[in-house]
Order: structure tokens, then C-alpha cells, then sequence
């Protein structure tokens, strides 16, 4: 096990109409905030009524930013840190999933700078302090409601890249199951299968000694395979809403990492995916994650084999312990197409004609992952085994 230090702030308030205390919890950090949401569902639902209410009855003063996408854009979050630096906000409130959470600390980690908020992802700066933000989670996926990081695509050629720092973790994070039940199966397929690529990506270490954190990440990704079927099935099933929604949080929130060094080639291949075509985050990852283990299996073929055994119950053949680590590989797939993920490029209508230019945009900076770095020639055969 590797030194570590494992610090994380964010208050989670969890449970059922926990979104009626966001009023109470924003304003004990101003009493101006800035509103930050996607499309139109949260007023659909009447969530967004709810939060403005609770919002007034504190008396906070708020200004609104919505329009957030899937694979949030850099234009928009230049828009709310002009927003921000105009009318002197001190707070953030993020209302919806992973993109709107991500777009919202871009935009905090702005309204600090005097350069462009670009910088930050591009390698230019580093990002040293934010102003805080709050969330009212409604799609459990990202994991963004605790983690330290965001991710942001520059529309000028179409680069999907991230940003780290401490100040990005949310000061709180309101967490109702309840919230999740309108979202349409495909949405939650894709929520399950990113909280599950970032335990894999956690997982696939060649750090000794971690059998805790083995254990931890065993446990999370076999009460996801539990749970995700169920409320694909039962959308109003609360408990398991509540298993699915607290997994995504545990699944990014650093604990599942102490100790050891992941991976994160394959967030960073799906990347340049979306980044270009705006595939849904999750779907890309369904599609890249089989293809990676495929690609590296051999480098640890132990690994793969506890994994396998570990997380699906297959028989370890000790004869052929190859045939048990392609059998995990293999499982992993049949799960992902079950819940409705594509698991190859050409069911998302992807063809390969960036291939080249995606594997070299994706190590141009440096080798990807470090379970088994990864050059421009090894990004474009994994793309090839996708297909």
C-alpha cells in the first residue's frame, strides 16, 4: 500500500426531500449565488421551484445560468464566470448531474482568475483557489458531487480535457434518491456504467498489498451489477435508487483510491470520443473499457483474474487462467449491453475516420494510464478493438 492523505469536505445530506434544506446551506456561504443548471427538467419536475422558494426564504439574491449540455462547453462556463465577476458572486449552486456540477466548478475556479478559465485545462495554469459551490444532485453518475476534479470540452477543436484542485469539492451535496425517478432508462444506464468505469479505473493497479480497497471496490461494483437491473426495471424502486445513487458517490470520492495508483487510460481514450462526436460520457466508456482490458489483460493476467472471480463468480480455471480473465472481460460486456449500452463504436455510429487523429490528440501531452502506459500507436489499436 502506498502513502497517502485522504481529505474530503463536502457535507452529504442524504435522504428523502433533502433539497428543502438548500436554502439553509447556501446561506451560510452568501447571500448572493449563482444558479447553474442544464435543459428544462428540473423545472418539468418542479425542482427548480422548489430550490428558487428555498432560496428567497433566506433571502439570497440569485442569478441564473442554465443551458448546460452533456459534455459541458467552455463558452458557456466563460459566460457564467463573466456572470460571477459582473455582479461579485461569492457562491455557486449546481442543480442537476455530472456536466452541471463540472460546468459549475469551472466556472468557480474562473471567477478567481484574470486570465482565461481555459488555462486551467490546457496546462497554461493551475488552478489555486475557487469560490465555493453547493449541489442539489439529480443524476447519479459523475461523481462530481464530492470529487476534486472537472472536466470541460473547448468547442475550438473540440478538446475534452480536465482540471484537479481541492477547492473544486462542493461544499455540500444534497442527495434524494427520489429525485432520480423521472430520468429515462438510457440516462441511468449511462450514470451506471461511469460510476463503474471509475472503480475500474481505481481497480486495475499494479500497487501490491491493497486487498481493503480490492475489497471496497468489489463490493461497490457488485452492489451496482445488484441494483442497476432493478431500477432499469422499478424507475420508483427507492431503495434501490438509494444503493445506486450513494454507489456513484462512494465510487469518486477518493476512498476506493488510498493506498494505490489508478489507472484512467480509458476515461482519457473515451474523451477524445465525446469530444468529437458528443457521445454520452457513459455510453463511450461502455464501449472503450471492454476494449482496454482486452488490450492489457496479459500485463497482469492475475488481475483480471481476481477480478473476474471477485466481481462476476467466475470459476478461476487454473489449467487456463487466461480463459478465466477473458471471461471477466467477457461479462463486463454482457452487462453493459443488458442495461442498453452500446459496446462497440459501430452501434453508436462510429466510424474510423478519426481514429489517428483522436489516438494522437490523446497522448500528445504525455503516455496514458499506469497500469500499462500507453503511446499513440497503443490508444489507436484499442479504438481498433472498439470497433
Amino acid at each position: 500500500m502506498n502513502d497517502f492523505i485522504f481529505q474530503n469536505s463536502t457535507k452529504i445530506i442524504f435522504g428523502k426531500n433533502t433539497e428543502n434544506q438548500v436554502g439553509i446551506e447556501t446561506s451560510q456561504f452568501s447571500k448572493k449565488v449563482l444558479l447553474h443548471y442544464g435543459g428544462g427538467s428540473i423545472k418539468k419536475s418542479g425542482l427548480y421551484d422548489k430550490v428558487i422558494q428555498k432560496l428567497q426564504e433566506q433571502n439570497i439574491e440569485v442569478f441564473e445560468l442554465g443551458g448546460v449540455k452533456p459534455n459541458p462547453r467552455v463558452s458557456l462556463v466563460r459566460e457564467g464566470v463573466s456572470i460571477c465577476k459582473e455582479n461579485d458572486i461569492a457562491f455557486i449552486l449546481a442543480v442537476g448531474g455530472g456536466s452541471v456540477i463540472d460546468s459549475a466548478k469551472a466556472i468557480a475556479a474562473g471567477a478567481n482568475y484574470d486570465g482565461d478559465v481555459w488555462d486551467f485545462f490546457s496546462g497554461e495554469a493551475e488552478v489555486t483557489d475557487c469560490i465555493p459551490l453547493g449541489v442539489v444532485l439529480t443524476i447519479p453518475a459523475a461523481g462530481s458531487e464530492t470529487s476534486s476534479g472537472t472536466v470541460i470540452t473547448n468547442e475550438e477543436g473540440w478538446l475534452k480535457r480536465s482540471a484537479l484542485h481541492p477547492s473544486m469539492r462542493p461544499k455540500f451535496a444534497i442527495l434524494n434518491p427520489e429525485l432520480t425517478y423521472t430520468l429515462p432508462a438510457y440516462q441511468t444506464a449511462c450514470g451506471i456504467t461511469d460510476m463503474m468505469s471509475h472503480i475500474l479505473e481505481r481497480y486495475f493497479t499494479t500497487d501490491k498489498n491493497v486487498d481493503l480497497t480490492d475489497r471496497l471496490c468489489e463490493a461497490t461494483l457488485k452492489s451496482i451489477i445488484k441494483n442497476g437491473p432493478i431500477v432499469l426495471e422499478e424507475p420508483i424502486n427507492y431503495d434501490a435508487r438509494a444503493e445506486i445513487m450513494w454507489a456513484g458517490t462512494i465510487a469518486h470520492n477518493d476512498i476506493l483510491g488510498t493506498g494505490r495508483t489508478g489507472d484512467w487510460a480509458s476515461h482519457d481514450i473515451e474523451h477524445e470520443i465525446s469530444g468529437i462526436y458528443d457521445i454520452a460520457h457513459g455510453a463511450g466508456l461502455a464501449i472503450i473499457f471492454p476494449a482496454w482490458m482486452k488490450y492489457v489483460y496479459k500485463h497482469d493476467l492475475n488481475r483480471f483474474v481476481q477480478y473476474a472471480n471477485r466481481v462476476w463468480d467466475v470459476e478461476v480455471d487454473l489449467h487456463n487462467l487466461e480463459h478465466t480473465a477473458i471471461e471477466g472481460i467477457k461479462r463486463t460486456e454482457q452487462f453493459f449491453q443488458s442495461i442498453g449500452m452500446p459496446i462497440t463504436l459501430n452501434e453508436a455510429k462510429i466510424g474510423d475516420e478519426h481514429f489517428r487523429e483522436m489516438a494522437k490528440k490523446a497522448t500528445e501531452r504525455w503516455p496514458l494510464g499506469n497500469f500499462k502506459k500507453l503511446h499513440e500507436e497503443d490508444v489507436y489499436e484499442i479504438y481498433q478493438l472498439a470497433r
